[in-house]
């Protein structure tokens, strides 16, 4: 496929300036859970990055929405795919913005995980009820899934292996030192580290 094909069927790629490589983001507006915990103040959803700034402008608004769209494609995955081999990074994040719809989505992702082997993929989650449905032994060995907890200086979730958490003291992200960028670490893609602080901000 052609470039201009692959943009037409999924979308273009986001490229996070903290982030060591490519993503893709989708409108944090249609966060299955995160958008009910965006109005809920205590929780990790609220005061949300991907609901204000740069995020909310229409291009960008315009883009995530067609990246939604088509997940429906059945081209997708394949075109996902060539997407993510074509940029040639070791590390992709899923989810900039926004999060897994459904079962049938995180298959899908799956499936691209498995057709990009040399690829370190990561995503957080706060889709606790859609992880319910697979075990860790469907997850691609390349891929590592964080399940996000629910409030601020909360624990981290008991329901799957790798988690993150949002804490006002006592962070392990090391990012806002570093200019909020991760330049060399690899923490979040890290299977051997089960869980990741954030700093709130």
């Amino acid at each position: 496929m052609k470039v201009n094909e692959l943009d037409q069927i999924t979308g273009t790629l986001s490229k996070p300036s903290k982030m060591p490589g490519w993503s893709y983001g989708i409108p944090a507006k249609e966060c299955k859970v995160g958008s009910k915990l965006a109005k809920i103040p205590g929780t990790v959803c609220h005061g949300c990055y991907a609901l204000k700034g740069c995020y909310v402008f229409p291009n960008v608004q315009a883009a995530q929405y067609k990246r939604l769209k088509a997940i429906d494609d059945p081209r997708w995955t394949q075109a996902m795919a060539a997407q993510i081999l074509r940029h040639k990074s070791k590390w992709f994040r899923w989810h900039d913005s926004g999060d897994i719809q459904s079962l049938d989505h995180l298959k899908k992702i799956f499936a691209v995980c498995l057709l990009t082997p040399d690829v370190n993929h990561w995503m957080p989650t706060r889709e606790a009820g859609i992880l319910s449905q697979v075990t860790l032994d469907e997850v691609p060995a390349n891929l590592i899934i964080r399940l996000s907890a629910t409030k601020v200086d909360g624990s981290p979730s008991s329901s799957w292996q790798h988690t993150s958490t949002v804490v006002t003291e006592g962070k392990t992200c090391p990012a806002a030192e570093q200019d909020n960028k991760c330049l060399s670490c690899r923490a979040c893609w890290d299977k051997s580290i089960t869980n990741i602080a954030y700093g709130k901000h």
